[in-house]
């Protein structure tokens, strides 16, 4: 038999039935604001994302200062033609440019759905201690986006725009790639900075401290450094500029970790305290 419930429990079904309707919400947000974004795809793609491309951008504006080039020769700085080799190959882009780009707007409302399934299974004062991490982790998400934007998407283009093999060879690219890049750099760097919200949760449950950080802190620098050269092209500059802010998270959630795990054994000990005694 199963056991009889208190008033206002669920059952697994029940919890299962709960999460689906979660899950089909934060869908839905997702599906409408891809929707909105196919509808203005034209505008999406000409300035947001092939407006890396132009001289305009604030980056590229930047990076001819530092190069000491005039207007001029700035508003050739990335030469590159696009094409599409396949017959449905701006479909399907557009296809892609909508699901990601209505999971990175809808991200704030996709994570309150996710807070809003696991609060009635903590207790008071655990509610209280991760009551502000929805604002926490959207606020790391779109530093991350906006630093795949505006930092690493810019000089991935302009590296591969500049490097060549022969001066008898034009750059022509399909745009999928092109499409396809900035969107795996984008969205990468927005997870990626969730890093010191994963941190601080392993240590709350007890899988990470401070000594097992310190004692791992080369592999962890090997590991950034993988996680860095996935989201990237393979170019050298891209890679460190992301690794560079990957460093400082990790270092940022040491500082947490040691927190966290100091604050536990307070708690530990305060519970342990009157048996002890005894």
């Amino acid at each position: 038999k199963e056991p009889k419930l208190k008033e206002g429990e669920m059952t697994f079904l029940d919890h299962l039935e709960e999460l689906r309707w979660h899950l089909i919400r934060s869908f839905a947000a997702i599906v409408i604001i891809g929707i909105a974004i196919f509808i203005y795809r034209k505008w999406v793609v000409d300035e947001v994302i092939l407006g890396l491309l132009g001289a305009e951008f604030p980056t590229n504006q930047l990076l001819c200062f530092l190069r000491g080039l005039d207007g001029e020769a700035c508003a050739k700085a990335v030469e590159a033609s696009l094409i599409a080799l396949s017959t449905q190959e701006q479909f399907l882009k557009t296809i892609e440019i909508s699901l990601i780009g209505g999971f990175i707007v809808a991200f704030p409302y996709i994570i309150w759905e996710f807070w809003r399934f696991i609060k009635p299974g903590l207790h008071k004062h655990e509610a209280r201690a991760v009551r502000g991490n929805v604002a926490v982790m959207s606020m790391l998400f779109f530093i991350g986006v906006a630093f795949g934007y505006y930092i690493i998407s810019p000089f991935s283009i302009q590296f591969f725009s500049s490097f060549t093999i022969s001066d008898d060879i034009v750059n022509t690219w399909r745009i999928g790639k092109v499409i396809s890049l900035v969107m795996q750099i984008v969205l990468g760097a927005g997870i990626i900075f969730e890093m010191p919200i994963l941190m601080y949760y392993l240590a709350k449950m007890g899988v990470i401290t401070p000594d097992i950080l310190k004692a791992y802190r080369r592999h962890a620098i090997v590991i950034l450094l993988l996680m860095a050269a996935v989201i990237t092209p393979p170019d050298i500059m891209s890679q460190v500029l992301i690794f560079i802010p990957l460093f400082l998270l990790y270092e940022v959630s040491v500082r947490i970790v040691k927190r966290v795990h100091k604050k536990r054994e307070k708690e530990l000990a305060a519970s342990l305290g009157p048996s002890v005694t005894s």
